[in-house]
């Protein structure tokens, strides 16, 4: 069913993953008080809705690079209208949407990243490797190149890296020269011709134990095509940065390397920068947030069974320290490290 003759509500069209523990992690940051929210990832709005309803003095930023989103969401959250900004961006941009808003700092920071529900559900805009569509799979659908103009454009070697670094596919070199040879007969623009392609490339065997041979390739070109995680780079340290004392980040990630990069940002803050031979936390030394997960959390298997989308999740979060440093012993320090 394509999302534009969808006669669903945005509610009905989306569950929000880990709604429950997302909400239960923001709320000691939000409650009983004006607070400022931060959804750097819209989307049709669900956790910001929950949020919304629980919270009566909260003021909600939504970003979103998705003018589609962005309009369903505010559908959904009509209710909440005077409590809403919505801001067409890239969420790197972080920082400017706060300013330009007015509302900030933030005390709550959500990322649900990776492709949408919305994306994935509408045939058009070419996300999904089971239907037949225009090679398009820009999170922007009015900026910026197509998957059709990366598979027509880049070099062979260029192809491999992306399908090795984005996609973690073992059969990167043979696919990206069977594109070139393929393309220099009829370039690419069904989603269907590319199927068919990794069908003929990837070997049988791997089919059946590495899932559909599509995934892996259709991840790297999408990752490709909206610079994910170069975003994401940027955008961890914008949102730590963005954040009050004692405020809080929360960021679900859907693949390794998404997960990869937020241990990483996650993991310089709360490290303490004293030598680990002193006796003392020099000031300012201090790490700047908390961990307030041990590791990554998964779904439960209940979650799972109601919402499938749920299974490749991670969840990270952290809390910024009031004061920004925290009094810690050599003890504590090595353990951190």
């Amino acid at each position: 069913m394509d999302v534009e003759h969808d006669e669903r509500t945005p509610a009905e069209r989306h569950t929000p993953v880990l709604l429950d523990r997302v909400s239960e992690l923001l709320a000691p940051a939000l409650a009983d008080r004006p607070a400022v929210y931060v959804d750097a990832t819209l989307g049709m709005g669900g956790h910001a809705a929950a949020l919304l309803a629980a919270h009566p003095r909260l003021t909600v930023v939504g970003l979103d690079r998705d003018p589609q989103a962005l309009e369903l969401a505010g559908r959904r959250l009509t209710a909440y209208a005077d409590r809403l900004h919505r801001v067409h961006a890239v969420y790197d941009r972080i920082g400017e949407a706060l300013a330009g808003t007015g509302v900030g700092p933030a005390d709550g920071i959500l990322f649900d990243l990776g492709v949408s529900s919305l994306q994935l559900d509408e045939t058009a805009r070419g996300f999904s490797y089971a239907r037949d569509a225009d090679l398009d799979m820009r999170m922007d659908p009015t900026t910026g190149p197509t998957a059709a103009d990366v598979l027509n454009t880049y070099s062979a070697p260029e192809l491999r890296r992306i399908l090795r670094d984005y996609g973690e596919e073992r059969f990167a070199g043979q696919i990206a020269n069977a594109i070139v040879r393929t393309r220099e007969k009829t370039p690419f623009t069904r989603s269907a011709e590319l199927v068919e392609l990794l069908y003929g490339v990837v070997p049988a065997a791997s089919r059946r134990t590495g899932g559909h041979p599509a995934k892996r390739t259709f991840q790297a070109l999408r990752i490709e095509v909206n610079a994910e995680l170069d975003v994401l780079r940027a955008a961890l340290p914008a949102a730590l940065d963005a954040l009050a004392p004692g405020g809080r980040i929360v960021v679900l990630s859907y693949h390794s390397l998404e997960d990869r990069i937020t241990k990483r940002a996650l993991a310089e803050r709360t490290r303490s920068r004293t030598p680990v031979d002193l006796p003392v936390e020099l000031p300012g030394h201090g790490p700047e947030f908390r961990s307030l997960t041990r590791g990554a959390e998964t779904a439960s298997e209940e979650e799972i069974a109601r919402n499938p989308r749920a299974a490749p999740v991670r969840l990270r979060a952290a809390e910024r320290i009031a004061g920004g440093t925290s009094s810690t012993s050599t003890a504590e320090r090595q353990e951190r490290r």
